[in-house]
């Protein structure tokens, strides 16, 4: 018998200056390329911001009733957050200063594609996790909600 979770909030947020920085540069190499250097010479690292773009163009964000799973891009980079070790959550603002994608803040990691806004998801082990969305109202309930649905554990 196999179990099944249901989805309560399911988000994909667009990183758009990661996607205009990323199509910018190849733009560029390739007309660089076309004026000075052999194209050959620039295609590896055309293929490795191509990679880069796949993997960091958007942050899907899931939470079913056992867990919060995060996915960048294609999927290459994903992570999953189990409710049974949440102890709570709250929206906070990121700084410009601490960019997007994949970053440890000092206090914990912070995963995010676009704008300031987050959620910070406090662990019992490990330190808290930043979720970068915009929807922090939405995120926030759904994490709530599935705070006080997981089930208590003893020691």
């Amino acid at each position: 018998m196999s179990t099944s979770t249901t989805t309560t909030y399911d988000h994909t947020q667009a990183g758009t200056v990661i996607r205009v920085f990323l199509l910018l540069i190849p733009g560029i190499c390739m007309f660089w390329g076309l004026v000075s250097v052999p194209f050959l010479t620039l295609l590896p690292f055309i293929a490795v911001v191509g990679l880069a773009g796949l993997t960091f163009h958007s942050l899907n964000v899931r939470v079913d009733d056992e867990a919060i799973h995060l996915r960048f891009g294609i999927g290459l980079i994903r992570r999953s957050i189990p409710f049974e070790t949440i102890t709570g959550c709250a929206p906070v603002r990121t700084s410009w200063l601490t960019g997007w994608g994949i970053r440890y803040l000092g206090r914990g990691w912070l995963w995010n594609v676009s704008g300031f806004d987050a959620i910070r998801v406090d662990r019992s082990k490990g330190g808290p996790f930043f979720i970068g969305t915009d929807q922090p109202d939405a995120l926030e309930a759904a994490i709530r909600a599935g705070i006080s649905t997981r089930p208590i554990t003893t020691n």
